[in-house]
């Protein structure tokens, strides 16, 4: 038996965290998921076999919940993003394995907790970033557990995950290791796990109790589900029928009130248009003429467009040419805002997916950028050079957030641009790709998150669901079934006051990385001095 043991645990951990993620109904799991792991630590002193159990546990908890990465038309894609994103994820485990070695159990955990939340801001921030399994979006489903996400982000429920798996191991082993009266145990010993997990809760609820809605001048709403299929949308024959149908399902629910209509990812242009050309394209014609029946709206959809570039110097080193190399110029996954006038205004999607939008690092390895996944469309990466920050209506001074699918779950991006001006949040996303999976459900989850972060409406438009609005408090509403077309019609309220998160940032994180320099400089520090001793973890 103890023989099976470290990998009766790896599989343990795996099944704990996958349990407890979105949407199993098993959150509460998370508390207790990575007490398998360390429990690895203290059985395991040998580092490479250690590696190898986290590893197994890791890979099986990536693999079990983001299966779906790989529904594709390469498959093997998914397996491939799995096995990287779990190398990662080993880095600060492995870190911890090493501390606890040399600076013993307590500064151990020290250790565990700042490598983690370093490793998942680096992961946020880098080109190959996939902050999918952070683990503060475990809660993403209880968002009345977590309403001081405003004042710490996800990085704070990372923190208290951490920090309670810890409390709880600590008060078993000990209970293990020195029998005591089980009324002696809980009143000195067990009621501290028990304070971590209940007071951040306690907290929540006086939050949200306390919480005021944001008040002023509203705006109405339609959200487009057009249920296209995300394999055929990109036919350059099937590109009028679909506007057809867009103007269609609009039409529905537009009346004179609207103030914007919200259309999902990559709905118009999906062959893609010259940004300079745009505005008198017959496609934006067509919804002038819409537009004009009710004057008072604005289109926000999701298109794809390209830029040219007629100065050489102003091109990136990733940009296209053509064929005749006697033009540069870059595709972009935009979002674009039209109105009755001629005025475009263009946003270009700034977190782009790896593998699939990006080869990350492709820049000092040109010859890599043409391996990016062909998901319909125009195949390659897309461009990063930035459109306009926000779309603004000048006659209301409402200023929109735009986020296009994978950049609504980067929280610190958003909270940037609320801080610049943004008072709503839109997501529009095409999360068809992967099929009736999990992806889709965990995608629309997140958006709870950024609400509560920066106190912002978000109206959520997804070519194949799941579309809905989310109040301030990350309370879902008006949700449509995937693969369904339908539309909805929603009053959101602009807001303009900033949460602590919005002026301040991520500041968890940002210190988790400063103790984690000093943390290695130390433990190099006392490896070079001969000055530490090897705690065995104890």
């Amino acid at each position: 038996m103890k023989r099976w043991l470290p990998i009766l645990l790896s599989l343990a951990g795996a099944l704990l965290l996958w349990a407890a993620w979105p949407t199993a109904p098993f959150t509460f799991l998370i508390f207790i998921a990575f007490i398998p792991l360390l429990r690895l630590a203290d059985l395991v002193p040998h580092g490479g076999r250690f590696y190898g159990c986290i590893f197994l546990s890791l890979f099986f908890w990536n693999l079990a919940t983001t299966w779906w990465v790989g529904n594709t038309t390469v498959p093997a894609s998914g397996l491939a993003a799995n096995l990287i994103n779990t190398l990662v994820m080993s880095v600060p485990l492995m870190g911890y394995h090493r501390s606890r070695t040399r600076l013993g159990r307590t500064a151990g955990y020290f250790a565990l907790i700042v490598y983690w939340l370093t490793f998942e801001y680096v992961h946020l921030n880098w080109e190959f970033s996939w902050p999918w399994l952070s683990l503060g979006n475990v809660f993403a489903m209880h968002p009345s557990w977590v309403q001081w996400y405003e004042y710490t982000g996800v990085s704070g429920g990372t923190l208290w995950v951490l920090l309670a798996n810890i409390l709880i191991y600590e008060t078993w082993r000990q209970r293990k290791q020195y029998p005591v009266p089980f009324s002696t145990f809980l009143w000195k010993t067990a009621w501290k796990p028990a304070a971590l997990i209940v007071i951040p809760l306690l907290l929540s609820s006086l939050i949200q109790y306390s919480f005021k809605a944001p008040a002023g001048p509203t705006a109405k709403v339609v959200i487009v589900q057009p249920n296209i299929d995300p394999y055929d949308k990109f036919a350059e024959e099937n590109e009028q029928a679909q506007l057809d149908k867009l103007l269609t399902l609009s039409a529905k629910e537009t009346d004179s009130t609207t103030k914007y209509i919200v259309w999902p990812e990559t709905a118009l242009f999906t062959r893609g248009v010259w940004e300079h050309k745009l505005a008198y394209e017959n496609e934006t014609e067509r919804i002038r003429q819409f537009l004009r029946s009710h004057p008072r709206a604005t289109l926000i959809s999701g298109a794809t467009t390209l830029k040219r570039y007629d100065v050489a110097d102003e091109a990136p080193v990733l940009a296209r040419s053509s064929d005749d190399g006697n033009l540069r110029y870059d595709v972009f996954n935009s979002a674009i805002q039209l109105d009755t006038s001629y005025a475009v205004q263009i946003y270009h999607k700034a977190k782009l997916v790896p593998g699939v939008e990006l080869i990350p690092y492709a820049r000092y390895m040109s010859f890599m950028k043409s391996l990016a996944l062909d998901m319909g469309g125009i195949s390659g990466g897309y461009g990063l050079t930035p459109g306009v920050a926000l779309l603004e209506d000048v006659h209301t001074h409402i200023k929109v957030l735009p986020t296009i699918c994978y950049e609504s779950v980067y929280g610190e991006y958003v909270a940037e641009h609320v801080k610049r001006g943004a008072n709503l949040l839109f997501i529009i996303t095409n999360d068809g790709w992967w099929g009736d999976t999990e992806g889709h459900r965990q995608h629309a989850q997140y958006a709870r998150l950024r609400a509560i972060e920066t106190r912002r409406w978000v109206a959520r438009s997804a070519n194949t669901g799941i579309s809905c609005v989310v109040d301030p408090m990350g309370r879902l509403q008006q949700p449509l079934p995937y693969w369904k077309e339908g539309v909805i019609s929603a009053t959101v309220t602009p807001d303009d006051t900033f949460t602590f998160y919005v002026r301040f940032g991520d500041l968890i994180s940002k210190a988790a990385i400063a103790f984690c320099l000093m943390v290695i400089l130390y433990s190099y520090y006392l490896k070079f001095t001969g000055k530490g001793k090897l705690h065995n973890g104890n």
